[in-house]
């Protein structure tokens, strides 16, 4: 192999696919980059076997030829020099990286040990808008399970639909449902893993408008305008999650978003000082009394707010209330509550198409 590129761009790239190098592989191969020269491409590819992500750049090929080569080392090298074109050269296990100053040799592994690319035959294919989707993304990742026993939970549920696709996380104690309205002529559903759908977004570059995305039988992959990422799906069956979301409420409170974000984050303070992390809400009138106990204190705070319906009293682990808020734009949300045992549904005013649902803690008295 035998090559000439732009420093910065193929730094850009090294970016790019290094994100699917997992730091816990125990295989030397899967540390590497696969890097393939031929008629002017240089393409790099990494994976870890469950997320592998491919990577194309313009660049001079005087001879074509495949090498693996140590992605923290190669990457750190190419970042580390200050030329804006260099030469790469590789013959049998050893490389040279050529600046105007500089001139490093490294060695590098065979490319037939690097696990090929999923095969990706007769699967369905739709299109998302690239803002829709690094938008649902960050509406949901957040709210899946870190409990490995619970495996389905620990990924996105994709629920795909003629009008519209639903991307569903669920932990136990609460939901996040982002919604989707596009024309995909196909229904079927893939539980996506977190970790995928995140350094899938880290990838989206501001220029990209369209994703295109295929599904296999047992593989997904985004399709962007230099950059392809491929992940393995988790099997399994999701919790139908359409009966939670209720339609009819007996209070709904409307209040400032931001107002109410900093008083439970201020009465979270205490909250945290005590293992439920617990706050209690009074909606009543025209206003929520937030409030927390600990041992070492208490607090009180009144956000106000239009109430509508019955008052309440009601508890929340404050972190998964928080979580829920942080995470939304609008100026305005709506908490719909049934009863203090029930799940209390939160939307915002600007995104009807997003839910957050959380569970309430049940109080002794």
């Amino acid at each position: 192999m035998k090559i000439k590129v732009n420093r910065k761009e193929l730094v850009k790239h090294i970016n790019i696919v290094q994100k699917a190098i997992s730091n816990r592989t125990t295989k030397q191969i899967l540390e590497g980059i696969l890097l393939i020269a031929e008629d002017n491409i240089l393409t790099l590819i990494a994976s870890d076997e469950k997320i592998s992500i491919k990577s194309k750049l313009s660049t001079i090929v005087n001879k074509s030829g495949k090498c693996v080569v140590n992605a923290r080392l190669f990457g750190e090298i190419i970042r580390r020099l200050q030329d804006d074109v260099i030469d790469i050269t590789v013959n049998q296990n050893n490389m040279n990286i050529n600046a105007k100053r500089s001139d490093f040799n490294i060695q590098v592994q065979n490319e037939e040990e690097f696990p090929n690319l999923p095969r990706m035959d007769d699967g369905l294919n739709f299109e998302i808008d690239s803002e829709d989707l690094k938008d649902a993304v960050r509406k949901t990742t957040f709210a899946v399970s870190i409990d490995e026993t619970r495996i389905n939970f620990t990924g996105v549920f994709m629920d795909v639909n003629p009008e519209e696709i639903n991307f569903v996380a669920i932990d136990g104690f609460r939901m996040a449902l982002k919604s989707i309205k596009t024309k995909t002529e196909t229904k079927t559903s893939v539980i996506i893993p977190a970790r995928a759908l995140n350094e899938l977004v880290k990838i989206i570059e501001e220029e990209e408008k369209i994703i295109k995305v295929d599904l296999s039988f047992n593989q997904i992959k985004f399709t962007l305008d230099n950059a392809e990422l491929y992940s393995t799906l988790i099997p399994g069956e999701f919790f139908k999650y359409e009966g939670l979301i209720r339609k009819n409420h007996t209070t709904v409170a409307s209040t400032n978003i931001f107002e109410l974000q900093n008083a439970l984050e201020r009465a979270s303070l205490l909250a945290k000082e005590e293992r439920a992390n617990l706050v209690k809400l009074d909606v009543h009138d025209s206003d929520i009394l937030i409030t927390s106990n600990s041992e070492i204190g208490s607090v009180k705070e009144n956000v106000e707010s239009q109430v509508d319906g019955e008052g309440l009293k009601i508890a929340f682990n404050s972190k998964y209330l928080l979580e829920g808020i942080k995470n939304m734009t609008s100026e305005t949300l709506k908490l719909n509550f049934t009863d203090s045992v029930n799940p209390c549904i939160i939307t915002e005013e600007e995104d009807p198409d997003y839910i957050y649902l959380v569970l309430p803690v049940r109080l002794a008295n």
